[in-house]
């Protein structure tokens, strides 16, 4: 991977507005993965866990990743891109407006190997307190 991009404090963070962070490696999605996501939440809806039914009736052939699943991956992926510096904490909110903090808006794109459009497209909201 390529070097993290570093934030450094409010002014650093403010630098990098419209700018792209990089890209993640690729990481495979497992069923196993979306099994244990499955039971962590308890969203066993057939689509994502019923292997011979999703091939059957899914338009997809194959059990999928839950969308909240795919989403939950950015927070790490995002600290995989990025360092930061001079904040206490960073936090994924998921909120726009507090006060006493910085909010950065994060355009993630998660992306299937092979495939033209994304899996998933998503405007995280993470909070950065001096």
């Amino acid at each position: 991977m390529a070097n993290k991009t570093v934030i450094e404090g409010v002014q650093g963070l403010k630098s990098l507005v419209g700018k792209d962070l990089g890209t993640s490696e690729w990481r495979t999605m497992t069923f196993e993965d979306i099994q244990r996501f499955a039971d962590a939440t308890g969203d066993h809806q057939w689509i994502h866990v019923d292997r011979e039914r999703a091939k059957r009736e899914s338009p997809f052939r194959a059990p999928v990743a839950h969308g909240y699943f795919t989403l939950s991956l950015i927070a790490g992926l995002f600290f995989e891109l990025v360092e930061t510096k001079g904040f206490k904490l960073v936090v994924n909110y998921g909120l726009n407006k507090v006060p006493n903090t910085v909010e950065g808006l994060i355009a993630a794109n998660v992306e299937v190997e092979g495939e033209k459009k994304p899996a998933c497209a998503a405007e995280i909201v993470f909070r950065f307190y001096s």
